[in-house]
């Protein structure tokens, strides 16, 4: 039977969803929720056949549905997803899970408790690019991580109830947590808020550092004030190197056969410093829709009760980093030591 599908949120990213879990022959979307009549409307010219609720707690109250898709305002994912799980409905959020940390641990003690599916959509992650990238490096290819280096800008959209550390740095967090198999061992990050209006005083320019045993090292820029558009990621391995670009249609990821090897032979100052300048090769990459691949985990882990690769752990995992950056942020950069393990069902 397939399984019924509801959507709270048809703004910027719920179109999307629904799209997509639409083209699932193995479920159905019967619901839709918005505040705004218009954008039901607009729903329900594309789906006829779709209920429309004026509320998210109304289609889970009354809505015919074994799932929830939550694509609402961060501020809201926690009531929503709550009253969902409560109700004995799957829940697919989007990222980031929560405003904190306890909220995420909440919801993860309630599907348990429910026995229902809690996933995070953390979209780049089922990505052709980032799969690719994950299986080069469980290879050993790459030898040992020495850094993530992410760039995330743009000119806006401004958001008005996170700043864009909340917005923007989660894509790239999970990406890290995915790649990365090491326990992240402390955070620092800065941030500038250069754009005051009306009230709004949120940062919109922010950096953020973590570290990784044996030297391990991420860095994060994120930008709503950049005059360019740009998603690059740069991974140096002790063997080879990656560029990852997002934006880069033909070529979204580079492997270049680099690095800095040392020589065995002694010389008098020491070892002997060898620069290595090898080939570069791009590989044919799935240009599958992520989100597509993000809706049909969504809905084969709720029929089968497998874990989804980004659960609920996964989910806290990130919302815990954003919590630590923000900490160290609003402490002028402080250096935050992390003593608490992160549990990325991902890694598993």
């Amino acid at each position: 039977m397939a399984m019924r599908i509801g959507v709270i949120g048809y703004g910027y990213w719920g179109p999307n969803l629904l799209r997509n879990f639409v083209q699932l022959e193995d479920c159905f979307v019967a619901a839709v929720a918005d505040g705004d009549p218009k954008k039901l409307e607009t729903a329900k010219k594309f789906y006829p056949w779709i209920e429309a609720f004026s509320s998210g707690e109304t289609l889970i109250e009354k809505g015919n549905v074994d799932a929830v898709v939550i694509a609402t305002p961060i501020s809201t994912h926690y009531p929503l997803a709550k009253a969902a799980l409560s109700k004995g409905k799957h829940v697919l959020i989007e990222k980031p899970m929560a405003m904190t940390s306890k909220q995420a641990a909440e919801l993860i003690a309630l599907s348990k408790s429910s026995g229902k599916t809690l996933m995070v959509d953390h979209t780049f992650v089922y990505s052709g690019a980032v799969q690719m990238i994950r299986k080069l490096i469980d290879s050993g290819e790459f030898g040992d991580i020495y850094y993530y280096d992410s760039v995330r800008v743009n000119l806006g959209l401004f958001q008005h109830d996170v700043n864009v550390l909340w917005d923007l740095a989660p894509h790239d967090l999970s990406v890290m947590l995915y790649l990365i198999d090491k326990q992240p061992e402390s955070l620092c990050a800065i941030g500038a808020k250069p754009v005051h209006t009306n009230g709004w005083n949120l940062e919109s320019i922010a950096y953020a550092v973590v570290r990784f045993p044996k030297e391990t090292i991420a860095h994060f820029h994120v930008n709503w004030l950049s005059p360019v558009k740009v998603r690059r990621t740069l991974i140096g391995g002790a063997k080879k190197m990656i560029v990852y670009d997002h934006l880069d249609p033909d070529n979204q990821i580079k492997i270049f056969d680099k690095g800095v090897d040392f020589s065995s032979k002694q010389q008098l100052d020491g070892a002997l410093l060898q620069y290595r300048t090898g080939s570069m090769f791009a590989p044919k990459i799935d240009q599958s829709e992520a989100l597509l691949a993000v809706c049909r985990h969504f809905v084969d882990c709720a029929k089968s009760g497998k874990p989804p690769i980004t659960g609920g752990h996964f989910g806290l995992s990130v919302v815990r980093l954003l919590e630590l950056a923000q900490e160290s942020m609003d402490h002028d950069g402080k250096n935050i030591k992390i003593e608490e393990p992160f549990y990325a069902d991902a890694r598993k």
